[in-house]
């Protein structure tokens, strides 16, 4: 088995509640799936919104099902310093004393007191995976990128581990601009901090 895994641009995009769901589409609302994800049981959604900060909007940005606990927005420190967001750079779900911003759908809108982060970058993987690569859930790794022209080590990256995973690195558009990621981008693990 290859100790390589694909790396995939997570572009903006918005978790929503299922009661901030029927506040910004109407009551009763279900989210609309539009393609399946790497992640099983996750998909794109047809429905969009916009969001708000201080100094401008971000129109049409895709929603991620299925439906969270909690609202959360993921984008990154491009799009954070260009709308007025302080954005903090978090793991997905760690959003206590994060950034708040309006969004807004077709039917309402909703004030976030906190949600929004630039999304920490990370690797899927089952456990089989990640005994494969020597690693533990939670543990911090360097990944080597090598692109066409913009080869680097990524540093900072989380492991996350689970059964219902499926084996993919995770970074934003910044990132993937960065290392000039294509389509069918890979990576391998460069160094594991201990």
């Amino acid at each position: 088995m290859s100790k390589e895994f694909i790396v995939e641009t997570s572009a903006r995009h918005v978790h929503l509640s299922q009661e901030d769901l029927e506040v910004l589409f109407g009551e009763g609302a279900k989210l609309t799936h539009k393609k399946d994800l790497s992640q099983p049981g996750q998909f794109a959604c047809e429905e969009r919104v916009t969001i708000v900060g201080s100094k401008r909007e971000l129109k049409g940005v895709s929603i991620l099902g299925p439906t969270r606990p909690n609202t959360q927005v993921e984008i990154s420190l491009t799009d954070a310093r260009s709308i007025g967001v302080a954005a903090p750079v978090r793991e997905s779900g760690d959003v206590a004393g994060s950034a708040g911003c309006k969004v807004i759908g077709p039917c309402g809108e909703i004030d976030i007191k906190e949600g929004v982060i630039v999304a920490k970058r990370h690797i899927h993987l089952t456990p089989s995976d990640a005994e494969e690569l020597g690693v533990e859930d939670k543990q911090v790794v360097c990944v080597k990128i090598d692109s066409d022209g913009r080869k680097a080590i990524l540093c900072d990256v989380v492991c996350r581990v689970h059964p219902n995973f499926s084996r993919a690195m995770h970074i934003d558009t910044d990132e993937s601009n960065a290392v000039g990621a294509g389509r069918e981008q890979m990576g391998t693990i460069a160094c594991c901090d201990k």
